[in-house]
C-alpha cells in the first residue's frame, strides 16, 4: 500500500514514509497522467514541467527524486526553487504548465510533501488523482518494465526564473504605492515567502519589519508563521505597527495581528474582502464560498450584510471546485486559506495580505475596525481516538440522539459539528455558543459520546 493523496497532496516524514524511491516513481506516474504529450499524457513526449519548494532540510532530495522521474518519462523540468506554492501555481497557469511543489506547509520540518497542479495551475481532481494513484501502483509492482526511454529521450534539467514574474504579478494587483506610510511586521514562518514577501510589501511603499526570515532547512514553521503568532503578536505592538502579517511555511495561507495584537483569522478576513468587494461590484452573485468550519459570528454577519454562503467539506481544494462550478470569486478557511477567484487559482497568502492591506489603505480604517464587522463566538475543537479512521458517525444511534439532544439544547445560540477525519482515526468534534463555558459543556458531552460509541 502506497502513500495516498489526501486534501493537499501526498505528505508524510521525509526519507522515511516518503521516500526518494516513492517519489521518483511518484514523478514517473506524474509525467504520464499530467504530461501534455502530442498522443496523450502516457504516450509521446510529456511537455515541461515546474517544479518549485519550500525550504525544508528534505526539500533538495526530494526535488532531485521528483525531477528524476520526470525526466526518466522524457519530460523536461524546470527548476523554480524556493518558491510559494501559490508562486509555483501562478506560474503554472501563466505558463500553463504542469508542475509540483515539494512542501508539506504547516507540517513540522521532518515532514515533506508533494503538491501537483494541472496545466493552467488548478488541483488535481478527485479522478485525476486516483489515475495517479493507479499509475504509481503499476510502477511500484514493476519498477524494471521495459523498454525505458534513453538517449535523447531523456528529460532535460532546466534553470527557471520565475520569482521576479510572481512578485510583479502579484504587487499589480493593487495601485502602485497604495502601501505608502503602512507600518507592517511580517513574520515569514522561515518559509518560502521569507525574500519573496517583504520585497511585494516594500515595492508597494509599506514600512515592512520582519522576524523568521532566515531558514536553515531546520526552523521552517518552528514556533513561528501562522501557527504560531505569538512573537508576531508581541512584536506589532512594540514596534507600534499598524498590522502584521503570518504565513505558514509555503504561504499558501495568511492570519493578521492588528494594532492592539489581536489576532484576526480566515474568517475576517473573508468578511472584511467580502464586504469591500460587494460594495465595490466585484462579489458574483453576493456569495462566498466557505467550509463547515466557518464561525457562526461569520455566517450572521454575511447575513445581515446580504451576503450568501455556499458551504462545502473542510479543504481548500474544495472550496476550489464550488467556486469554479458556483462562478463564485471570493472563498476560503478560518485556517487563512483563501482564493480570489479574479486574481489567482488557488490561495495565497500573500495575495491575501496584499487585498487586506489594500482595504486599509483605501479606507483609512484600522484592521481591528474592518474585523468588527464580526464577532466571533467562542469556538471549542477536539480531537477523540476512535477504532478506525473514517469512523460512521451516523451509524451510532446513541452518538445521532446525543448530537441532537445537544443541537436542541443550543438553539440558534450556537453550532454543532461532529466528523470523522480523512487522515487520522479520530473523530473531530466542534461545538460554539455563546459563552466558552456553554461550548465547552456541550463539547465534552459530545465527545464522551463519541467514545462511548467509536471509541478504541
Amino acid at each position: 500500500m502506497t502513500l495516498r493523496f489526501g486534501t493537499d497532496g501526498v505528505r508524510g516524514i521525509a526519507n522515511a514514509e516518503l521516500t526518494p524511491e516513492l517519489v521518483l516513481a511518484l514523478g514517473r506516474a506524474a509525467a504520464r497522467v499530467l504530461g501534455q504529450g502530442p498522443s496523450g499524457p502516457s504516450s509521446g513526449r510529456p511537455g515541461p514541467f515546474l517544479v518549485g519548494r519550500d525550504t525544508r532540510i528534505s526539500g533538495p532530495l526530494l526535488q532531485a527524486a521528483l525531477s528524476a522521474g520526470l525526466a526518466t518519462e522524457g519530460a523536461d523540468v524546470v527548476d523554480l526553487g524556493v518558491l510559494p506554492t501559490p508562486g509555483v501555481a501562478w506560474l503554472s497557469a501563466a505558463d500553463n504548465r504542469p508542475a509540483a511543489m515539494i512542501s508539506a506547509s504547516h507540517n513540522p520540518f521532518p515532514d515533506n510533501g508533494v503538491k501537483f497542479f494541472m496545466a493552467g495551475g488548478r488541483k488535481l481532481s478527485d479522478e485525476i488523482e486516483t489515475r495517479l494513484e493507479a499509475e504509481l501502483d503499476r510502477l511500484l509492482a514493476a519498477p524494471r518494465e521495459s523498454p525505458r526511454r534513453t538517449g535523447s529521450e531523456l528529460g532535460r534539467m532546466l534553470p527557471g526564473a520565475g520569482v521576479d514574474r510572481y512578485e510583479a504579478a502579484l504587487a499589480a494587483t493593487v495601485a502602485a504605492g497604495s502601501l505608502d506610510g503602512l507600518s507592517v511586521v511580517l513574520d515569514c514562518a522561515n518559509g518560502a515567502a521569507s525574500a519573496v514577501a517583504p520585497e511585494v510589501l516594500r515595492s508597494l511603499g509599506a514600512r515592512v519589519a520582519v522576524i523568521h526570515d532566515t531558514p536553515d532547512g531546520l526552523n521552517i514553521n518552528d514556533g513561528s508563521g501562522s501557527t504560531h503568532p505569538e512573537e508576531l503578536q508581541r512584536q506589532v505592538v512594540a514596534g507600534g505597527a499598524d498590522v502584521g502579517l503570518a504565513f505558514d511555511g509555503d504561504a499558501d495561507r495568511v492570519l493578521a495581528v492588528d494594532a492592539a495584537g489581536a489576532l484576526v483569522d480566515g474568517d475576517q478576513l473573508i468578511a472584511i474582502c467580502a464586504l469591500d468587494r460587494r460594495d465595490g461590484g466585484r462579489l458574483p452573485g453576493d456569495t462566498v464560498v466557505v467550509t463547515v468550519m466557518s464561525n457562526l459570528g461569520f455566517r450572521q454577519a454575511m447575513a445581515a450584510h446580504g451576503i450568501s454562503l455556499v458551504e462545502t467539506d473542510v479543504g481548500d481544494r474544495y472550496v476550489l471546485e464550488e467556486m469554479e462550478r458556483g462562478g463564485w470569486g471570493l472563498g476560503g478557511e478560518q485556517s487563512g486559506h483563501i482564493v480570489f477567484g479574479d486574481l489567482a487559482t488557488t490561495g495565497d497568502g500573500l495575495l491575501t495580505g496584499l487585498q487586506v492591506l489594500d482595504v486599509m489603505a483605501r479606507s483609512g480604517r484600522s484592521l481591528a475596525d474592518l474585523a468588527g464587522v464580526m464577532a466571533r463566538l467562542p469556538q471549542i475543537l477536539r480531537n477523540v481516538p476512535v477504532a478506525a479512521r473514517g469512523a460512521s458517525v451516523g451509524g451510532s444511534e446513541e452518538l445521532t440522539l446525543a448530537i441532537k439532544a445537544v443541537e436542541a439544547d443550543l438553539g440558534e445560540r450556537g453550532r454543532v459539528l461532529v466528523r470523522p477525519s480523512g487522515t487520522e482515526p479520530v473523530v473531530r468534534v466542534m461545538v460554539e455558543a455563546f459563552t466558552v463555558e456553554e461550548a465547552e459543556a456541550a463539547c465534552e458531552a459530545l465527545c464522551s459520546a463519541v467514545r462511548r460509541a467509536l471509541g478504541a
